[in-house]
Protein backbone atom coordinates (compact mmCIF):
# COMPACT_ATOMS: atom_id res chain seq x y z
CA UNK A 1 0.00 0.00 0.00
CA UNK A 2 1.31 3.42 -0.85
CA UNK A 3 -0.30 6.63 0.38
CA UNK A 4 0.78 10.03 -0.88
CA UNK A 5 -0.58 13.30 0.48
CA UNK A 6 -0.20 16.37 -1.66
CA UNK A 7 -1.30 19.94 -1.12
CA UNK A 8 -2.29 22.17 -3.94
CA UNK A 9 -1.21 25.80 -3.86
CA UNK A 10 -3.77 27.38 -6.16
CA UNK A 11 -7.57 27.39 -6.20
CA UNK A 12 -8.64 24.40 -8.29
CA UNK A 13 -12.34 24.77 -8.75
CA UNK A 14 -14.39 25.01 -11.94
CA UNK A 15 -17.96 24.04 -10.92
CA UNK A 16 -20.33 22.85 -13.65
CA UNK A 17 -24.00 23.80 -13.53
CA UNK A 18 -24.87 20.16 -12.99
CA UNK A 19 -23.26 20.22 -9.58
CA UNK A 20 -20.10 18.50 -10.76
CA UNK A 21 -16.60 19.90 -10.41
CA UNK A 22 -13.13 19.25 -11.66
CA UNK A 23 -9.75 20.45 -10.43
CA UNK A 24 -7.41 22.55 -12.53
CA UNK A 25 -4.20 24.46 -11.88
CA UNK A 26 -1.73 26.40 -13.98
CA UNK A 27 1.02 26.37 -11.36
CA UNK A 28 4.04 24.71 -13.00
CA UNK A 29 5.26 23.50 -9.61
CA UNK A 30 2.10 21.42 -9.06
CA UNK A 31 2.11 18.03 -10.76
CA UNK A 32 -0.68 17.32 -13.19
CA UNK A 33 -3.30 14.82 -11.99
CA UNK A 34 -1.82 12.17 -14.26
CA UNK A 35 1.40 12.39 -12.27
CA UNK A 36 -0.28 12.33 -8.87
CA UNK A 37 -2.02 9.00 -9.16
CA UNK A 38 -1.37 5.41 -10.10
CA UNK A 39 -1.71 4.95 -13.85
CA UNK A 40 -3.43 1.74 -14.84
CA UNK A 41 -4.61 1.21 -18.38
CA UNK A 42 -8.30 1.48 -17.51
CA UNK A 43 -10.16 4.80 -17.44
CA UNK A 44 -11.02 6.06 -13.94
CA UNK A 45 -14.52 6.12 -12.52
CA UNK A 46 -15.10 9.69 -11.33
CA UNK A 47 -17.53 11.04 -8.73
CA UNK A 48 -17.60 14.85 -8.49
CA UNK A 49 -19.83 16.61 -5.95
CA UNK A 50 -20.44 19.88 -4.12
CA UNK A 51 -20.77 19.67 -0.33
CA UNK A 52 -24.15 20.83 0.97
CA UNK A 53 -26.38 20.41 3.99
CA UNK A 54 -28.20 17.09 4.13
CA UNK A 55 -30.82 16.61 1.45
CA UNK A 56 -32.22 13.36 0.08
CA UNK A 57 -30.45 13.88 -3.25
CA UNK A 58 -27.16 15.25 -1.93
CA UNK A 59 -24.07 13.53 -3.28
CA UNK A 60 -21.80 15.15 -0.70
CA UNK A 61 -22.92 16.19 2.78
CA UNK A 62 -21.22 18.44 5.32
CA UNK A 63 -21.79 17.87 9.03
CA UNK A 64 -19.33 20.60 10.11
CA UNK A 65 -19.56 23.75 8.01
CA UNK A 66 -16.39 25.24 9.50
CA UNK A 67 -14.20 22.36 8.40
CA UNK A 68 -16.19 21.60 5.23
CA UNK A 69 -18.16 24.67 4.13
CA UNK A 70 -21.23 24.46 1.93
CA UNK A 71 -19.92 24.91 -1.61
CA UNK A 72 -16.62 23.09 -1.04
CA UNK A 73 -16.04 20.39 -3.65
CA UNK A 74 -15.02 16.74 -3.73
CA UNK A 75 -13.70 14.72 -6.65
CA UNK A 76 -13.13 10.98 -6.15
CA UNK A 77 -11.44 8.91 -8.85
CA UNK A 78 -11.22 5.11 -8.72
CA UNK A 79 -8.94 3.12 -11.02
CA UNK A 80 -8.83 -0.66 -11.15
CA UNK A 81 -6.26 -2.79 -12.93
CA UNK A 82 -6.02 -6.54 -12.39
CA UNK A 83 -6.14 -6.97 -8.59
CA UNK A 84 -5.01 -3.44 -7.71
CA UNK A 85 -7.20 -0.43 -6.88
CA UNK A 86 -6.14 3.22 -6.83
CA UNK A 87 -8.31 5.90 -5.19
CA UNK A 88 -7.69 9.64 -5.44
CA UNK A 89 -9.52 12.38 -3.53
CA UNK A 90 -9.33 16.03 -4.59
CA UNK A 91 -10.94 18.60 -2.30
CA UNK A 92 -11.31 22.35 -2.76
CA UNK A 93 -12.70 25.07 -0.51
CA UNK A 94 -12.22 23.12 2.73
CA UNK A 95 -10.90 24.74 5.91
CA UNK A 96 -7.34 25.84 5.20
CA UNK A 97 -4.15 24.62 6.86
CA UNK A 98 -5.67 21.73 8.77
CA UNK A 99 -5.42 17.94 8.92
CA UNK A 100 -8.20 15.62 7.83
CA UNK A 101 -8.62 11.87 8.03
CA UNK A 102 -10.45 10.15 5.18
CA UNK A 103 -11.58 6.55 4.69
CA UNK A 104 -13.82 4.47 2.45
CA UNK A 105 -16.98 3.38 4.32
CA UNK A 106 -19.54 0.66 3.71
CA UNK A 107 -22.80 2.65 3.42
CA UNK A 108 -23.91 5.77 1.53
CA UNK A 109 -24.06 9.14 3.24
CA UNK A 110 -27.11 9.99 5.30
CA UNK A 111 -28.57 12.70 7.47
CA UNK A 112 -26.61 11.40 10.46
CA UNK A 113 -22.83 10.99 10.20
CA UNK A 114 -23.09 7.41 11.48
CA UNK A 115 -25.27 6.41 8.51
CA UNK A 116 -22.15 5.74 6.41
CA UNK A 117 -21.38 2.70 8.55
CA UNK A 118 -17.89 1.39 9.42
CA UNK A 119 -14.75 1.37 7.30
CA UNK A 120 -14.67 -0.97 4.35
CA UNK A 121 -12.17 -3.77 5.03
CA UNK A 122 -10.80 -6.18 2.46
CA UNK A 123 -10.55 -8.83 5.19
CA UNK A 124 -13.31 -8.02 7.70
CA UNK A 125 -12.39 -8.08 11.39
CA UNK A 126 -14.35 -11.04 12.84
CA UNK A 127 -14.48 -9.39 16.27
CA UNK A 128 -16.06 -6.16 15.00
CA UNK A 129 -19.75 -5.43 15.61
CA UNK A 130 -22.14 -2.70 14.56
CA UNK A 131 -21.71 -1.03 17.95
CA UNK A 132 -17.96 -1.72 18.21
CA UNK A 133 -16.28 -1.28 14.82
CA UNK A 134 -12.83 -2.66 14.20
CA UNK A 135 -9.95 -0.97 16.05
CA UNK A 136 -7.52 -3.88 15.83
CA UNK A 137 -4.43 -2.81 13.85
CA UNK A 138 -4.29 -6.29 12.32
CA UNK A 139 -7.43 -5.28 10.38
CA UNK A 140 -7.72 -1.48 10.80
CA UNK A 141 -4.67 -0.53 8.77
CA UNK A 142 -3.95 1.15 5.41
CA UNK A 143 -3.28 -2.19 3.69
CA UNK A 144 -6.68 -3.66 4.62
CA UNK A 145 -8.66 -0.39 4.38
CA UNK A 146 -8.42 2.70 2.16
CA UNK A 147 -6.99 5.67 4.07
CA UNK A 148 -6.71 9.05 2.34
CA UNK A 149 -5.49 11.36 5.13
CA UNK A 150 -4.45 14.81 3.92
CA UNK A 151 -3.55 18.34 4.99
CA UNK A 152 -5.08 21.30 3.16
CA UNK A 153 -3.13 24.29 1.90
CA UNK A 154 -3.99 27.85 2.95
CA UNK A 155 -6.85 27.95 0.45
CA UNK A 156 -8.37 24.70 1.68
CA UNK A 157 -7.31 22.55 -1.28
CA UNK A 158 -5.69 19.11 -1.20
CA UNK A 159 -5.13 15.92 -3.13
CA UNK A 160 -4.63 12.49 -1.54
CA UNK A 161 -4.04 9.11 -3.18
CA UNK A 162 -3.99 5.52 -1.98
CA UNK A 163 -3.34 2.21 -3.71
CA UNK A 164 -4.23 -1.24 -2.39
CA UNK A 165 -3.54 -4.69 -3.84
CA UNK A 166 -7.18 -5.80 -3.86
CA UNK A 167 -10.51 -4.74 -5.39
CA UNK A 168 -13.77 -3.76 -3.69
CA UNK A 169 -16.54 -6.31 -3.34
CA UNK A 170 -19.45 -5.13 -5.43
CA UNK A 171 -21.95 -3.03 -3.49
CA UNK A 172 -20.04 -3.16 -0.19
CA UNK A 173 -18.13 0.15 -0.42
CA UNK A 174 -20.46 3.15 -0.75
CA UNK A 175 -18.88 6.36 0.53
CA UNK A 176 -15.80 8.38 1.45
CA UNK A 177 -15.94 10.03 4.88
CA UNK A 178 -13.80 13.00 5.99
CA UNK A 179 -12.74 12.96 9.65
CA UNK A 180 -11.44 15.45 12.20
CA UNK A 181 -7.76 14.44 12.21
CA UNK A 182 -5.24 12.01 10.75
CA UNK A 183 -5.81 8.33 11.42
CA UNK A 184 -4.51 6.59 14.54
CA UNK A 185 -2.55 3.34 14.29
CA UNK A 186 -2.47 2.51 18.02
CA UNK A 187 -3.99 -0.72 19.32
CA UNK A 188 -7.57 -0.11 20.43
CA UNK A 189 -7.71 3.14 18.44
CA UNK A 190 -6.44 1.92 15.07
CA UNK A 191 -8.42 3.39 12.22
CA UNK A 192 -10.02 6.12 14.31
CA UNK A 193 -9.73 9.73 13.16
CA UNK A 194 -12.19 11.68 15.26
CA UNK A 195 -15.59 13.09 14.36
CA UNK A 196 -17.11 12.60 10.93
CA UNK A 197 -17.04 16.03 9.30
CA UNK A 198 -18.44 15.27 5.85
CA UNK A 199 -19.33 12.41 3.51
CA UNK A 200 -19.30 11.77 -0.24
CA UNK A 201 -21.49 8.99 -1.65
CA UNK A 202 -19.42 6.94 -4.11
CA UNK A 203 -20.19 3.65 -5.86
CA UNK A 204 -16.79 2.02 -5.56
Amino acid sequence: MRTTTLTVGLALTTILATGCSQADSTDEDVKAPSEQSVQPTTSPAVTASIFMEWDEGAGAVTYDETAVPVGATADVQVRVEAEETGVQFTGTGLEGDRDFGAHVHTQPCGEDPSDAGPHYQDEPDPAATEDEPSADPAYANPENEVWLDFTTDADGNAVATATVDWTFREGEARSLVLHDHHTSTEHGEAGTAGDRLACVTVEF
